[in-house]
């Protein structure tokens, strides 16, 4: 089968296949796609033991470097052997028989090609919106990478092979119980695992920004993620990737026990610096807001924040709180009846996870939302400033979940600090959802996706302060079955006892999106949008039905510059 394809457009095609020919309408010049089995996805190349996915150019090129003896197939055909990127074009191409009746390839008109001209165009100014297609070809990916590392043996083999992946344990350095839980709950993110696996994300890494690692950690991050999902042994020692962190993070030097929740954030915070896409940040004055226009002004606060923070970290973790200031100045009263002069500040803060205060009366995950978003009184010490008082005045401060991300991490705060600086934990059981928990009597913005989670992993703290155990629980991305991760062990989990214990520390959900597709058919997903200045369709409080409500709210003398940020 043929294609009658502009040269240039050929640059990002995966699909399953035996073969598949692509012809240039210029030269008539063949390009063949090379196999993975009977699947297309990308050049393997061996790193660290493990072959990585590859992304690779028109000429059999992989990152910028030509292959020897691996750039021309066979009869001089060009091999073309390429992993689909965001940001990239996405093709997908069309015999001309169902536009241009029976004619065969050889028979291209002049027509043809002005309309593949206009086909190619439309490609150049498209830019990727989601990470699906990289979901798509990381499970083929792996298939495929189990099936040819088996080569030669017996289908027993492949299988069991295949059966190990996301099932690889982490081995206990010495009390790094609290790093391997963390760990293999990252692993099963899949959104951020097919980020690792099957995206170009060594393109963006931030080489300028000397708040990251300039790559060392995302990169040992990555390898890491191989091991788990690539790897052939039951248990990895994640050894390069700790040197690595403590490189970032000097706290986590030594084999001491350390907090899971602290070491999660302080990753996925170096992750986000190192894959910043914006190289050089402005400077953004922070805008204080009166609750008025609650709507618009978020949507301006996520735009600012654009203009300094966009990664994958950003698309996947990150959401928006609404923080309200309110003045109870005991001098003056307001005219309805409460202590105040009336004014009120609020911002719109960004969040990568939610810590979530626990109290004798919460017995679920609901009832330590509604404490953490309750209003609280500040005083003596923590007198808030009133800018139309000028002075340090009593105040209320209000915390209101705006919008949601679509991977949301629950944070239980079950250690606390006495008044003499005596740490403590907190066994009290919480009871929380497996399966649609729904956010939206919380969720106060009205814009943005149904906030309808699932969970998909677990990390667990049991025993007390000074002698307690990391563990993991989490959903496969294959089977859907639950597994236990205790370290360097892995068996299977009962799902009957998830739900509601003293042990939950750290919580994973994903939010489900319903999609029908053109059968009628419905699927959940959960959907990644690529966050850009450039594409405010895709931010979490328009999507593409609201960019009209983004553009009244912007001032008259902004400029919309075509093809700016490149859909970074």
């Amino acid at each position: 089968m043929s294609f009658n394809v502009p040269y240039n457009t050929i640059r990002s095609v995966v699909l399953c296949s035996s073969s598949l020919l692509l012809r240039s309408p210029t030269n008539n010049n063949r390009y063949e796609l090379g196999t993975m089995g009977n699947c297309i996805a990308g050049k393997r190349r061996t790193h660290g033991g493990y072959d990585a996915f590859m992304p690779t150019n028109v000429n059999g090129e992989a990152d910028g470097q030509r292959l020897p003896g691996r750039g021309m197939g066979k009869k001089g055909r060009g091999t073309l052997q390429s992993m689909i990127r965001v940001g990239s074009l996405v093709f997908k191409a069309e015999p001309f028989g169902t536009h241009a009746g029976s004619r065969s390839p050889d028979e291209t008109t002049q027509g043809d090609i002005d309309n593949a001209t206009e086909k190619r165009t439309k490609l150049e100014q498209h830019k990727a919106s989601t990470y699906d297609h990289v979901h798509q070809i990381v499970n083929i990916g792996i298939e495929c990478y189990h099936r040819n590392s088996s080569s030669g043996k017996d289908e027993c083999a492949t299988e069991n092979a295949k059966q190990l992946s996301g099932k690889v344990g982490l081995i206990n350095m010495g009390n790094t119980c609290f790093m391997n839980s963390s760990l293999q709950c990252l692993s099963n993110t899949i959104p951020l695992t097919d980020y690792f696996l099957g995206y170009d994300y060594r393109s963006e890494i931030n080489h300028e920004n000397f708040l990251g690692t300039r790559g060392a950690l995302s990169t040992s991050f990555a390898e890491l993620i191989k091991h788990l999902w690539l790897g052939s042994e039951r248990c990895y020692r994640p050894e390069d990737f700790k040197t690595k962190l403590e490189q970032f993070a000097p706290q986590f030097r030594g084999y001491e026990q350390q907090d899971a929740h602290e070491l999660l954030a302080f990753l996925l915070d170096g992750i986000h610096e190192d894959l910043n896409r914006v190289k050089k940040r402005p400077y953004i004055e922070e805008k204080d807001c009166d609750g008025t226009n609650d709507e618009g002004d978020s949507i301006l606060a996520w735009s600012n924040y654009l203009l300094r923070n966009r990664s994958i970290i950003v698309d996947m973790f990150q959401g928006q709180l609404r923080n309200t200031m309110t003045c109870r100045n005991r001098a003056k009263v307001s005219t309805d009846g409460t202590f105040g002069c009336g004014h009120c500040n609020v911002k719109f803060d960004p969040f990568m996870y939610l810590s979530l205060p626990i109290s004798s009366n919460c017995r679920t995950l609901d009832d330590c939302l509604q404490l953490y978003c309750e209003e609280e009184l500040l005083d003596g010490d923590e007198k808030w400033y009133c800018p139309k008082c000028e002075s340090h005045v009593e105040a209320t401060k209000k915390i209101d979940l705006w919008m949601l991300p679509p991977i949301l991490i629950i944070h239980l705060k079950r250690f606390k600090f006495s008044s003499t600086g005596q740490r403590s934990k907190i066994d009290t059981p919480i009871g929380y959802s497996l399966n649609d928990w729904d956010l939206s009597n919380l969720k106060k913005s009205s814009g943005g996706s149904y906030p309808l989670y699932e969970l998909y992993a677990v990390s667990h703290h049991r025993g007390n302060v000074g002698f307690g155990h990391y563990t993991a629980h989490a959903k496969n991305r294959f089977d859907g079955k639950w597994y236990d991760f205790n370290d360097s062990h892995v068996i299977d989990a009962f799902k009957e006892n998830l739900g509601y214990d003293p042990s939950a520390y750290c919580l994973f959900y994903n939010r489900v999106e319903r999609i029908s597709n053109a059968n009628g058919d419905v699927r959940t997903n959960t959907i990644i949008r690529r966050q850009s200045t450039n594409r405010p369709e895709l931010w979490p409080h328009l999507q593409r039905s609201k960019v009209n409500e983004w553009k009244s709210v912007r001032s008259d003398n902004f400029v919309w510059k075509e093809g700016d940020d490149q859909g970074s």
